[in-house]
């Protein structure tokens, strides 16, 4: 038998993961009926399956099979082993996505879920001496850690080198310690506490807290609160520019370790078909033209490159779309441009620039006028129809390889014309309606090849509509409890084409924009449990089910006489019309009071 307070914990655990989570999502509790174990908890479409784990003293298991020493190794070695979880009667339990706890701080020194591996990797390799961050424990879950860069234990006088010192913080009863003496209410407390009076390790050696190592990755859930801290003023006592200014510029100083050969672009005969002569294409993911005349030379190149979602090992995610960075078409490229969109078999193509700003051809203008027909080559393409948005142009084209028997092709052209000339939008709501019709029109066609997204240089209006509709994919697939990290999510799209996302006015506009987007999935879900609540209030009330729905409800009834009022407040007014009829064609059946009705 399950105590109260187990069946309290498992419900609050299929709650969270019915209502916040996806397919596949999953946390790990402390048990309540064994303390010191744990359970696994993940979501299969509706239900939510429970899995014990042992804690033995000396290693961590299902009660049986493989052994790990820490919770988060065992939780690691069974999401990447897919298929080698199951239930008795052989069914795969799938681990894909972590439903995280909300971070217990804002604080941009608290790392979450990094390893005291990888923690003393971070610290060594980019701090500086009294560099500190926060971390989950892997060995104590539910406690953490402070990692700090100090010296080696040597003679004052002897030349010491940097070590990793990590300190426990125990976390019970709401309150933090590190062990003995004084108690915190947060994490924030206790680490103020100590930058201002230093530890001492046993071995006689001062901690000194004196600048945070600052984590990039949050909790989508808890955007608001990170963007809060970002666009903090510094006070005198810190550096002038903090923040977005920060992050953005360490994101610029990591460039020079992304310079990938180029060479295509470079030579002779494609120099001419480059927009910018020093914005290329990386060889490694550069989009080649095929069925091309390959005595000629530079016929397979065009300035474009895939755009792919990568896991940090490299690896491609297997559930991502896949995007087409190019630059604005010129006179001498439209042609290859049209190659490229037809054989790629692209069906969207979205154009974030007007053909002129300030003066300057931003792209040629390669689609015909509206219920016009132009040849671009071997390709024509037919202007159907044009439609105009508040914020953008919608094209509907029709695209034939005149020398192929194949039927012709609905393209969508996307053009958002509400970008200035300098800058970015002033609120992301546009772009993220944009963004929502662009994604409708590539899911409602299967097969669908790349979508093709281009500005003028094909970098920074580019990149910043594909990070953001990269990070929202991330958002949308793993629930809104997932962790992203912007600044690596723009290093990631930077390793397929140079130079993406390009001014610190376009970071911060990544985050608005994904900000905006989890507010709004927050009150979506918040008012679907509200409406959830109310159902249940209302199944409260039973009503016995009419035997026929033809039957004339018995105005003496004690049911007829004393529940007007509430079929008043719950009921459709159609339903008491229900009760008074006799109806003859069913065309409605209403849950709240069981009876079948009709809209008249």
């Amino acid at each position: 038998m399950k105590s109260r307070m187990e069946r309290s914990c498992i419900t609050n655990a299929e709650q969270l993961l019915l209502t916040r989570g996806v397919h596949g999502s999953f946390l790990a509790r402390p048990s309540k009926s064994n303390p010191g174990d744990f359970t696994l908890s993940v979501k299969r479409h509706s239900e939510v399956t429970h899995i014990k784990i042992q804690n033995s003293g000396d290693y961590y298991d299902l009660y049986g099979g493989e052994k790990f020493a820490t919770l988060a190794e065992l939780i690691q070695y069974y999401t990447e082993q897919q298929g080698l979880l199951r239930e008795k009667n052989g069914n795969v339990i799938e681990l894909k996505y972590p439903l995280n706890c909300k971070d217990p701080t804002s604080e941009r020194w608290y790392h979450g879920q990094v390893s005291g591996k990888d923690a003393e990797k971070l610290l060594t390799e980019k701090g500086k001496l009294g560099s500190f961050l926060v971390r989950e424990s892997q060995s104590k879950p539910g406690d953490f850690v402070l990692s700090v860069l100090t010296h080696e234990e040597k003679p004052e006088n002897a030349d010491r080198r940097t070590k990793v010192t990590h300190v426990m913080i125990h976390h019970q009863d709401g309150k933090y310690d590190v062990g003995g003496g004084e108690t915190f209410d947060t994490l924030s407390d206790l680490v103020e506490q100590y930058k201002k009076n230093p530890m001492v390790e046993k071995s006689g050696i001062v901690v000194h807290l004196r600048q945070p190592f600052n984590t990039t990755r949050i909790n989508a859930a808890n955007i608001e609160n990170r963007v809060r801290e970002l666009n903090k003023v510094a006070d005198s006592s810190e550096k002038p520019k903090q923040g977005f200014w920060e992050e953005f510029e360490m994101l610029q100083q990591q460039e020079c370790k992304l310079l990938y050969p180029r060479k295509e672009g470079q030579r002779p005969e494609n120099k001419g078909k480059n927009r910018y002569k020093n914005i290329l294409p990386f060889d490694t993911t550069r989009v080649e033209l095929k069925e091309v005349d390959l005595d000629m030379p530079g016929s397979d190149y065009i300035n474009a490159n895939y755009i792919r979602n990568m896991h940090n090992e490299g690896r491609y995610a297997a559930e991502s779309k896949v995007f087409i960075a190019t630059q604005g078409c010129m006179q001498n490229t439209v042609i290859d441009f049209w190659k490229m969109v037809y054989q790629e078999n692209t069906h969207v193509i979205v154009m974030t620039t007007k053909e002129m700003e300030r003066g300057r051809n931003k792209c040629v203008r390669y689609w015909p006028d509206s219920d016009s027909t132009m040849d671009f080559g071997r390709i024509s393409v037919k202007n159907i129809e044009e439609q105009n948005a508040q914020d953008y142009v919608l094209r509907e084209l029709e695209v034939l390889c005149v020398d192929r028997s194949e039927p012709p092709r609905t393209i969508w052209h996307y053009q958002y014309l509400s970008w200035p000339d300098h800058g970015v939008p002033s609120e992301s709501g546009g772009v993220l309606s944009f963004l929502e019709q662009i994604n409708q029109a590539q899911n409602a066609i299967p097969g669908a090849g790349p979508i093709v997204v281009h500005c003028s240089a094909g970098i920074g209006r580019t990149g910043t509509i594909i990070v953001i509709d990269i990070l929202i994919d991330i958002i949308n697939r793993q629930g809104l409890d997932c962790d992203i990290d912007i600044p690596k999510t723009i290093q990631m799209v930077r390793r397929q084409r140079s130079g993406m996302v390009q001014t610190e006015a376009q970071y911060k506009f990544i985050y608005m924009a994904v900000q905006q987007y989890i507010n709004k999935i927050q009150k979506r879900l918040d008012k679907e449990q509200r409406s959830k609540v109310k159902e249940r209030e209302y199944s409260n009330i039973k009503y016995p089910p009419l035997t026929n729905a033809k039957q004339k409800p018995n105005a003496g009834s004690s049911r007829a006489s004393s529940s007007t009022g509430i079929y008043l407040s719950i009921c459709l007014p159609v339903c008491l019309l229900a009760q008074r009829c006799n109806l003859a064609i069913v065309k409605h059946y209403c849950s709240y009071c069981h009876y079948f009705i009709i809209i008249i």
